[in-house]
């Protein structure tokens, strides 16, 4: 029997986490090791070479601007002065659904960033558990041989993957480019939907007019009408006359329903890219204002800072370069650290005590002895995959220069076209009158005034037409700059 004089034996056990010294020493080694032997097999990223121009040869006598790459693009779409435009704009970054699309994706890559950072560091888990068991006596045991036995454990494990060859970190570099390059996906879907309402609107403001020069023409082909039909009435001209006359008009009436359509498909996509029905939303007609902004113009190099799909594609380059890092680390082998301290005890009460403790630590070593090439073919096709994103980069880089030289281009012609339209309408107004006045006086037949008449509507509904056009590559050349800019 016990002495029960005797002491009872000190306890090791300061709390349920102690852990042996051994244990935290071996720990602490193992951590220092991994972060000494860590290591990047990812190529030193450089960006695609480029060649790039001094100046875009459309620019002419535009004069640089110097914006600085995390300068806030801004709400450029009210350079033209719209109050209801300015409203409709601000709302595009909150409805619309492309853009949430967008921002949900941008979410998600920053959660794969935060996964992939988490895999640096050890996983420690909890396990508890209790058991209960029997076993029913034999013919050959007495009747105390029948027990019922109680188990209970309790254990904190850890384990941990050292990065000794950078592939955990490779993995958060890629992860991290990813996310960037979502953020520009994002920023690039907002600056697509801004450009698509803002030129819808200006088209739609540009049927306005239409329609209004068309219903100010055809009051003017029913005044002519209804003299034709006096003329007629009096025997001074023929049917033919009158009938020139109401074909005109019946023209005239059927372009200005036409343009109903035109006005109705562009209110349903200016209510889609801000997130509401069709049925629930309408744009009152209003004056318009053709003015077209003064844009400042950007370097070529500094395009490359200031477009968002140029940003993402770059990324893209560097998440793929980190991926060759990641199928690099395949040649060496997956090491893994375990360790565990818990108790087990068949009572409750006893379950903590030092005597019924255990531990254990475990290193696990893993390598690849023959795969017939499959890691090989893994860097192959990792260092296809960045060459392509490379090439992809390149191109859209060019394309950018490609738009911004043909809205520069366009942005000269039509400014050229400008003056000679105006002139052009002018002289058809004279023209019209002039014929008209004749055609009262009986001097010219109705051909010639139908003639000057369709000229004259035709030179007007082109010059509103330039007007608007101006103004939508306005648009075009902002969007080709990559969004707002700082004076």
């Amino acid at each position: 029997p016990p002495n029960r004089n005797r002491p009872e034996p000190m306890r090791l056990m300061k709390s349920p986490l102690y852990l042996p010294s051994v244990f935290r020493r071996r720990l602490l080694a193992a951590a220092v090791l991994s972060c000494l032997g860590a290591c990047s097999l990812a190529p030193v990223y450089q960006e695609p070479a480029l060649p790039l121009p001094a100046a875009f040869k459309e620019g002419g006598v535009w004069m640089p601007a110097t914006p600085a790459d995390d300068a806030p693009r801004g709400a450029w779409w009210t350079v033209f002065k719209d109050p209801v435009l300015d409203e409709l704009a601000n709302a595009v970054q909150v409805s619309n659904q492309n853009v949430a699309a967008a921002s949900a994706a941008y979410t998600q890559a920053r959660a794969l960033v935060a996964g992939q950072r988490a895999s640096l560091f050890p996983t420690v888990s909890l396990d508890a558990g209790a058991d209960r068991s029997g076993s029913s006596a034999s013919s050959s045991s007495t009747a105390q041989g029948a027990r019922v036995r109680n188990s209970y454990q309790a254990s904190l494990g850890a384990s941990w993957e050292p990065d000794l060859w950078g592939r955990l970190r490779s993995g958060v570099d890629s992860a991290a480019a990813s996310a960037q390059a979502s953020a520009a996906d994002l920023a690039s879907a907002t600056l697509s939907a801004q450009g698509e309402l803002v030129a819808n609107y200006l088209n739609l403001r540009e049927t306005d007019v239409q329609s209004e020069l068309l219903q100010s023409t055809i009051a003017g082909y029913q005044r002519v009408r209804q003299i034709t039909q006096n003329r007629y009435d009096a025997g001074v001209i023929a049917r033919t006359d009158l009938l020139q006359a109401e074909t005109q008009l019946a023209s005239a009436q059927a372009d200005q329903i036409g343009l109903q359509r035109q006005r109705a498909q562009l209110e349903h996509a200016i209510a889609v890219l801000i997130g509401k029905v069709p049925a629930d939303f309408s744009v009152s007609p209003t004056a318009w204002a053709p003015s077209v902004p003064e844009i400042p113009l950007v370097l070529p190099a500094t395009l490359l800072q200031r477009r968002p799909d140029i940003a993402g594609a770059e990324r893209r380059v560097a998440a793929a370069n980190a991926q060759i890092g990641i199928a690099r680390a395949g040649y060496f082998p997956d090491i893994g650290l375990t360790a565990s301290y818990g108790y087990g005890a068949s009572r409750v009460s006893e379950l903590f005590n030092a005597s019924a403790s255990a531990w254990s630590l475990g290193l696990s070593l893993a390598q690849r002895i023959f795969d017939a090439g499959a890691v090989s073919a893994q860097v192959d096709a990792a260092r296809a995959v960045q060459q392509r994103t490379a090439a992809q980069y390149r191109q859209t880089v060019l394309l950018a220069f490609q738009d911004v030289e043909d809205q520069l281009a366009a942005t000269r012609v039509l400014a050229l076209q400008l003056d000679l339209r105006r002139g052009a309408s002018a002289a058809a107004d004279q023209v019209e009158q002039q014929v008209l006045n004749r055609y009262r006086a009986g001097q010219v037949s109705y051909t010639e005034v139908v003639t000057a008449q369709a000229t004259a509507l035709q030179a007007r509904r082109t010059l509103a037409q330039l007007q608007a056009d101006r103004q939508v590559v306005a648009v075009a050349l902002i969007q080709a700059l990559g969004g707002g800019w700082q004076r």
